[in-house]
């Protein structure tokens, strides 16, 4: 920890230690390039590799496709049904990442004179993933070759039908494999457990996988002379659609996956994919998006639609070339992400008081009748924020078969011990990768999963709620929070999962006003520091909590420390910066 900053216990129990190097910010001479510099060394950049961090290409980070187990196989095949004009379905996941992955593949498809068929599942008629019957249909109805998205890993029974139906599948997916694998054409997946090379890239989403398809689909035909006399499809137009999927699924946002985004990023500003332009208008961004709207304003409301039984809205968003079907279906996932708020609030509200008399379980296990199901992972990933460990939320319909969803904590890998406890036979379905996981469950394994998670888990979770500590990435005044740091410190970005957005300390401050904001109980203020100037700053949803008392309560003669994320704030007549608040310590 720096030595101008050292608090052993802040308000809400935690230490705080300095992320940074043997540096200042606080001296108002450093330089936004030595800022840059340290964000990305204190995130694993080594000191040779800082040139291509700092604005990351695709270039730069791309791999050749062929190191992926069958990935030439899957491209072959797929150039077939190009060259020989097939009907090809695309079978995506409802969620954004397969939503993003159905529209990249039925977008190039496009662009080389094939129209695909997208087939999105119905999520609370058909489940996840791919079912026999499904597969069958498309190739009765003339689907020549099928290919699964963000999906397929652990469909079995499922491509064991399609395949006594002769029906050719294609599976790209990256949820943690078994070491049996299902019967495919070709089996697409950076964390099958016989990769190789391809295993380093186990943090890409579906969407990335379907973007390296992309281009070895692009080089089989350019390799087969398709291109002579006819133009060849840019796939790097389809970015923006690659960074949302990739974002929305909370891939960690390393190597490749940051190349992804902050290029997709610049794609995404220009407005060229109908359907996105029509979703940004309709989720009121003025500006570019940037990394934090496509997680929380244009995901949600792609996901919207899966999650209250129009699947296909996604796909169908933003694979249109009609600007008044886009604006339309736009306006409809917008109502849809209303409806989902409203009753995620409600199941939210009697999980987390479900989690809250569970007591210390290494994994909360939630369960109960009535949840809607299209809810229950948003739900978990809050779950998880509120008890601080990984939380598996569960739906149990009429007949006491549970979906759940489970979102869990750095360092805690919930994807191969809901594999595990498959394959113990505790569930009837269940998979994931090591931040989420989807499980299928009869009421009475419930006990017997949680006792089984309890053991497989608690020690890597309390060792990794042990580790945390809440790390910081500079020490400024008050007036040290203002447009100019943003900026720097957004020059060190894309920001997300695994490259996490920079925190910092301000102060000491004297709290000038403190209220309550907002129907979900934000905390704002407005301080003071003792060089002068005023910062205005929030603590979301804390009004209840220790930190909310305290800002609330703060005497003005009594200094604190304010932690959180510097933001740009856009609603008044010029940018100013504010602080959006995580934790507060006494000065003194």
């Amino acid at each position: 920890m720096s030595v101008v900053l050292n608090i052993h216990r802040s308000i809400l129990g935690q230490p705080w230690r300095w992320r940074g190097l043997a540096s200042d910010a606080r001296d108002p001479g450093f330089a936004p390039d030595d800022l840059v510099t340290q964000l990305l060394m204190t995130r694993g950049v080594a000191r040779e590799d800082l040139e291509q961090h700092r604005n990351p290409s695709i270039r730069a980070f791309m791999p050749d496709p062929s190191i992926f187990r069958d990935m030439d196989k899957a491209a072959e095949r797929m150039a077939d049904a190009v060259e020989g004009r097939e009907q090809v379905a695309i079978f995506g996941d409802y969620d954004v990442d397969g939503a993003t992955s159905a529209a990249l593949l039925i977008l190039l498809l496009r662009d080389l004179g094939l129209e695909a068929r997208p087939y999105i599942p119905d999520r609370l008629m058909e489940g996840y993933g791919p079912s026999g019957e499904a597969l069958v249909r498309l190739k009765t109805e003339g689907a020549g070759l099928i290919v699964t998205v963000d999906c397929g890993a652990q469909a079995f029974e499922a491509l064991e039908m399609a395949r006594a139906a002769d029906a050719d599948v294609i599976v790209v997916d990256h949820h943690k494999c078994a070491s049996e694998l299902p019967v495919a054409l070709a089996l697409v997946n950076p964390n099958r457990l016989d990769e190789l090379e391809g295993a380093a890239h186990g943090h890409l989403a579906a969407v990335g996988v379907a973007f390296l398809l992309g281009a070895a689909l692009i080089r089989t035909l350019r390799g087969r002379g398709y291109f002579s006399g006819r133009p060849e499809p840019r796939l790097l137009d389809l970015l923006d659609i690659v960074a949302l999927g990739t974002v929305a699924d909370v891939a960690s946002l390393k190597g490749l996956n940051r190349a992804f985004v902050a290029q997709g990023l610049k794609v995404m500003g220009q407005r060229r994919n109908i359907g996105l332009n029509a979703l940004i208008e309709a989720s009121r961004l003025t500006r570019a998006p940037t990394c934090t709207d496509l997680g929380f304003a244009l995901g949600p409301r792609i996901n919207a639609g899966g999650r209250v039984g129009r699947s296909d809205l996604g796909v169908r968003l933003l694979t249109t070339r009609d600007p008044d079907e886009a604006r339309s279906i736009a306006q409809e996932l917008n109502q849809l992400n209303e409806e989902r708020r409203a009753i995620e609030a409600d199941v939210q509200r009697e999980a987390e008081e479900l989690g809250i008399r569970q007591g210390n379980r290494a994994v909360a296990v939630i369960a109960s009748r009535g949840w809607h199901a299209g809810v229950i992972g948003i739900v978990a990933g809050r779950l998880k924020e509120k008890l601080g460990r990984p939380s598996i939320v569960i739906a149990l319909d009429e007949n006491g078969i549970g979906k759940g969803s489970g979102r869990s904590i750095p360092g805690v890998d919930l994807g191969a011990a809901v594999l595990a406890a498959k394959d113990a036979g505790l569930l009837h379905a269940g998979g994931g990768h090591a931040m989420a996981c989807g499980v299928t469950i009869a009421e009475d394994r419930l006990e017997a999963f949680g006792d089984f998670l309890e053991e497989r888990l608690a020690e890597r979770v309390t060792q990794s709620m042990g580790d945390r500590a809440l790390l910081l990435d500079a020490v400024v005044t008050a007036a040290g929070v203002n447009p100019g740091l943003v900026t720097a410190m957004e020059a060190g970005g894309p920001y997300g999962m695994g490259w996490p957005a920079p925190r910092v300390a301000a102060g000491p401050v004297s709290v000038i006003k403190a209220d309550v904001v907002g129907s979900g109980g934000h905390v704002r203020v407005i301080v003071s520091g003792d060089g002068g100037g005023s910062l205005k700053a929030v603590a979301f949803r804390h009004a209840e909590s220790e930190l909310g008392q305290a800002l609330l309560s703060a005497p003005r003669h009594r200094k604190l420390w304010l932690a959180g994320r510097a933001r740009i704030d856009d609603w008044g007549p010029r940018p100013a910066a504010e602080l959006h608040i995580e934790d507060a310590a006494w000065a003194e």
